[in-house]
């Protein structure tokens, strides 16, 4: 029987950052930093001595599985499975060559307090491809060691479902949760997620992946990567992000949230969405939000979010090194309710902004500090304010009369000076999904980078391994496989 008591895992905390996102009360004293620190110091997760082994499946071979379900339904608990050997690109990252525990054919496979390890190359630890497959594991623990190995891989239209999960990557692009071509859905509720690899982010998304009440860390590449016309939902969730490394050049940034197009394939074109309710994002390094080469929909409610880096922005919406030059910007619709907003938003001469503040939300910070570049449309509704930290250029706005605190400085509204006090009315930017979703944004021919890690499109998007397949890593790079 399985043990009522969880360890703490303050080890692999304190291994993986100097400090964890977390949804803590304030106090006068302490600094962020010590606030997350506490957060994550409280809870406790599920580790290898809580499950009782019963069983073990081992395999070495290069591309097989421990455990395969093709069109069957099959279940295991209380079982350790160990796998090596090596396989390369495409067929492991899109098809599951290679992955520990492999699920297709539309099986429906229920996996329950297991252990599985990895710890070989392109060495995915649970595998779910094909429309009509069904993965669901709960109660486990999932440890990768290697290269291009995440912890949880959906492609092809399948379905992964998990629950109470303690999962940790270290290899580089190894995302924790990914996915890659053909995308699917993912539903991830509580746990712990530790992504420490270069290009691996805890969440490398070409699907669909909702993830509640969870403990998110990544410790050297985004915490989160959405490419392409594929979404990612936070719901009470304590996310984590320190992007320090990169996997190209594609980028200068560092970013905890990253939103693009890699144009390499694996993602189908058209708008993304992230969305976050409540719980909390701290980032160490960069900015908070960064979106390129595609359209994207943030919607924010009531979450906390720190920047500890002072000269990180809020949101950088511009043009890198994905898409064609002059057509490959970030364009945002950006709703926040109830939601407090700090740092700048940055958005470039080939990018646009629609920022929908609502519900008493507060924005503090300028847009566009050192001038107009792009179109950029505010609108403050319902007892929201923007307090500005300095002069700001934006193309329309509507808002109350009491909406604008310009607190010493110019608001530049098509270049004509706000005048505080007064109630304003303007138009949104458009911004046009193209039939083929690239959002006016043609692909140069070149395809992205990947993420680092996740091995098709996961994480940041680190630059992949020649050979591996994708073009998306640090995007390709793609931001797993790219950073």
């Amino acid at each position: 029987m399985r043990k009522q008591f969880k360890r703490l895992i303050i080890g692999l905390l304190a291994a993986a950052m100097t400090g964890c996102a977390g949804a803590v009360s304030k106090t006068e004293t302490d600094t962020p930093q010590e606030q997350t620190e506490t957060a994550a110091q409280t809870k406790t997760y599920l580790s290898e001595a809580d499950i009782e082994i019963k069983d073990t499946l081992e395999n070495t071979a290069d591309g097989e599985h421990a455990i395969t379900a093709d069109g069957e339904e099959v279940s295991y608990a209380n079982t350790a499975v160990n796998k090596s050997g090596e396989a390369s690109g495409d067929e492991a990252d899109f098809y599951g060559a290679n992955a520990a525990v492999f699920a297709t054919n539309g099986a429906a496979l229920d996996l329950k307090e297991m252990v599985i390890k990895t710890n070989g190359t392109h060495a995915n630890a649970v595998f779910s491809y094909g429309s009509g497959t069904i993965v669901h594991i709960a109660d486990s623990v999932i440890e990768t060691t290697g290269n291009c190995s995440g912890g949880l891989m959906t492609t092809g239209g399948g379905t992964t479902k998990a629950e109470n999960l303690t999962v940790h990557t270290t290899g580089n692009s190894s995302a924790a949760i990914r996915s890659d071509r053909g995308g699917g859905t993912v539903t991830v509720t509580g746990g712990s997620y530790t992504a420490e690899g270069k290009g691996s982010p805890v969440v490398y998304s070409t699907a669909d992946i909702t993830v509640t009440d969870a403990l998110m860390k990544s410790t050297s590449a985004q915490g989160i990567v959405v490419e392409g016309k594929n979404s990612v939902t936070l719901n009470n969730v304590e996310l984590y992000a320190d992007n320090n490394s990169k996997n190209s050049d594609k980028s200068d940034w560092f970013q905890a949230v990253m939103i693009y197009q890699s144009m390499s394939g694996d993602a189908a074109q058209g708008k993304a969405s992230f969305a976050m309710n409540g719980g909390s994002l701290t980032n160490a390094n960069g900015d908070i939000f960064f979106v390129n080469n595609t359209t994207a929909d943030i919607s924010l409610s009531n979450a906390e979010i720190i920047n500890n880096d002072a000269s990180g922005n809020f949101l950088r919406a511009a043009a890198a090194g994905w898409g064609r030059e002059g057509s490959n910007g970030g364009h945002v619709n950006m709703y926040a309710k109830k939601q407090p907003i700090s740092g700048n938003m940055l958005v470039d001469g080939v990018s646009t902004l629609n920022l929908y503040l609502d519900d008493a939300s507060s924005f503090q910070g300028a847009i566009n500090p050192d001038g107009q570049e792009g179109e950029v449309y505010v609108e403050i509704k319902n007892g929201s304010v923007w307090k500005l930290s300095a002069d700001s250029y934006i193309t329309s706005l509507t808002c109350e009369a009491d909406s604008i605190d310009l607190n010493g400085h110019t608001l530049y509204v098509s270049g004509e000076a706000y005048k505080e006090g007064t109630a304003s009315q303007g138009e949104a930017v458009e911004t046009v999904v193209s039939s083929d979703g690239s959002q006016g944004v043609m692909p140069d021919g070149q395809p992205p980078e990947k993420p680092p890690g996740d091995g098709s499109s996961h994480g940041q998007p680190p630059e992949k391994p020649p050979g591996d397949g994708f073009g998306g890593g640090e995007p390709p790079a793609r931001p797993e496989d790219q950073e």
